[in-house]
């Protein structure tokens, strides 16, 4: 019999979450599934269950919360030589990685999905010593990003990011980075550098419209010398998608990109705090097997 893992954040959905693991228990039953439930309480520990999922050759990880349980979920892949599916069921208020993959962000719809025959092979990003799902910020902007609060979240979706931005801009901090890809370097000093796996980022669909989840590809922005005048410029580039033309954007792709500074520069990884300088980034392509809906 096939096993499946539903790793759950009881805390995402509020009192929902447990109704929607109540509904993927029985579809999963459906399918000829042996269900294991895991709740998260603490930091790291969808990680953990994902470690066990895998060393116990699962067949299926369902996970079930916002992007920072995904986030942990898939760091537990990490140098497994057996890489059980991979299905998301997205309760946070972001859920880029659901975006990009088309994954309905309304649970019950997505919960339909774990039906599908269909998987999509997709990129994962390395950063140092640990994966992530989506992008990799860094500059001031990036560490105030990181601040932003649940309730604004829930409140104002992608914008509450925009807001937080805008804000920052106000003090016009920027950080001296030296950023090396393909042989080349640029230095220089930069509030906001991204690296993106998908085109979705922050909730905003089209910051990379190019940005494919299986190309091996990072997309990457260093926003130059912005202001609070030029900063709507570069907003409704994006909402656009048109933020790589912009006259104070640098965009290029790479596999491999390293970032350091001589400032004390912290990130943001997958809309959580991560590790400070210095960032070795990497992709290694169609490495998650990810349940996506049928074809139309």
């Amino acid at each position: 019999m096939q096993q499946a893992m539903i790793i759950i954040n009881p805390s995402s959905g509020k009192e929902e979450a447990l109704e929607y693991v109540r509904n993927v228990e029985n579809i999963l039953e459906g399918q000829g599934y042996a269900v294991t439930v895991m709740e998260t309480a603490k930091e790291l520990d969808a990680t953990h269950f994902c470690i066990r999922a895998c060393e116990e050759r699962y067949d299926l990880v369902v996970s079930i919360g916002g992007d920072g349980t995904l986030h942990e979920t898939i760091n537990g892949f990490m140098d497994q030589p057996h890489l059980p599916k991979l299905a998301v069921v997205p309760l946070g208020t972001v859920n880029d990685f659901a975006r990009a993959l088309q994954i309905p962000l309304n649970p019950a719809q997505a919960i339909r999905t774990l039906t599908s025959s269909r998987i999509q092979n997709v990129d994962i990003g390395r950063l140092n010593d640990r994966f992530f799902a989506n992008v990799v910020a860094t500059g001031s902007l990036a560490e105030s990003l990181s601040s932003v609060s649940s309730e604004d979240k829930s409140r104002l979706g992608a914008f509450a990011y925009l807001k937080e931005g805008i804000k920052e801009l106000a003090g016009k901090t920027a950080h001296s980075l030296a950023i090396r890809h393909d042989g080349q370097t640029w230095k220089g000093e930069t509030p906001l550098f991204i690296a993106a796996l998908t085109n979705s980022v922050g909730g905003f669909e089209k910051l990379a419209p190019d940005a494919v989840v299986d190309d091996g590809l990072l997309h990457c922005f260093i926003f130059k010398d912005l202001n609070l005048l030029n900063t709507l410029t570069v907003s409704l580039s994006l909402l656009l998608g048109s933020l790589k033309n912009h006259k104070d954007v640098i965009y290029f792709t790479a596999r491999n990109v390293s970032v350091s500074s001589a400032d004390p520069v912290r990130t943001n990884v997958d809309g959580e705090e991560g590790p400070p300088l210095p960032l070795e980034l990497s992709t290694i392509p169609r490495h998650l097997h990810v349940i996506v809906p049928e074809e139309e």
